[in-house]
């Protein structure tokens, strides 16, 4: 049976201590096995506290990375990949403190950055995107922890889209392997179980939702042929539910989340659960 995690991001952005202090505890008594923390900020929450509050709950943590405009690996001036950079070892920092194995998310390009490259252009972002992205990952992976990064739909990003791309531009650095989310994959992948057991051992972190980013389960998505691709890559983490408020504007907009995707954003995480524990 996989894990069943959720990220904060169904009720709040940015999170904070006195969010996750209220959130947790509820997380845990749903039945949840792992919160999903994201790092907009370093210093939003104090990983430490993190650490102890969700020891306490036995909760295990997975870590999420965000690319804002202005944090970048690929075109940018060499002071802003190497900010990028440090905020990257940051979250592997925060990862550390909380039992994290992964920092996952698009870990390249801003969200939303789009620009169109021959062949040859994208042969070249993608192997400065190795040559950035490496010394993150031999941090990351003296650590225990690995950079998970997250392929994103067409209009999210023109750099990485699909698995093939992603196993391209990053397979084989050292401390890195790729998140997969099901919401990006139903739209970027003519088959997502295929593209899961191509991904194969690279598979670090799954995040999950319906095709609307509601409740998985509660749409046309092959959920078993996904679990069974899961399993026959030997995935061991956590299924996490990131989903998006549509009553918080900020997060709102940057998902494009224009109306309430469930009766309440309790209802979203708990009847993903209830689903999920069906696989």
């Amino acid at each position: 049976m996989f894990p069943i995690g959720v990220n904060t991001w169904v009720w709040v952005s940015p999170l904070t201590d006195e969010d996750l202090g209220r959130l947790a505890p509820k997380v845990a008594a749903w039945g949840f096995d792992t919160i999903e923390l994201p790092v907009e900020r370093i210093g939003d929450w104090d990983p430490a506290q993190a650490a102890e509050l969700l020891g306490n709950l036995g909760l295990k943590a997975s870590v999420v990375l965000v690319m804002p405009p202005g944090r970048e690996l690929v075109g940018a001036d060499a002071g802003t990949v190497i900010a990028t950079q440090d905020y990257l070892r940051g979250c592997v920092d925060a990862a550390v403190a909380v039992g994290s194995p992964v920092i996952g998310g698009p870990a390249y390009a801003s969200v939303g950055r789009t620009w169109r490259m021959s062949d040859e252009e994208r042969k070249t972002c993608y192997a400065e995107l190795r040559e950035n992205l490496a010394p993150v990952g031999a941090y990351a992976a003296e650590r225990g922890v690995t950079v998970a990064v997250e392929p994103l739909n067409r209009y999210e990003t023109s750099l990485i889209n699909t698995v093939e791309q992603a196993v391209e531009a990053v397979g084989g650095i050292p401390g890195v392997g790729l998140a997969l989310d099901v919401y990006h994959m139903n739209i970027e992948e003519r088959d997502p179980a295929a593209a899961v057991r191509r991904a194969g051992d690279l598979v670090a972190h799954v995040q999950v939702c319906a095709n609307d980013r509601g409740a998985p389960g509660a749409d046309h998505l092959d959920w078993p042929a996904l679990a069974d691709a899961l399993r026959a890559v030997d995935y061991r983490g956590p299924l996490c539910i990131e989903s998006f408020t549509a009553h918080n504007r900020t997060i709102a907009t940057a998902a494009s989340i224009w109306r309430p995707l469930a009766d309440t954003q309790d209802a979203l995480a708990t009847t993903g659960l209830a689903f999920l524990r069906t696989l």
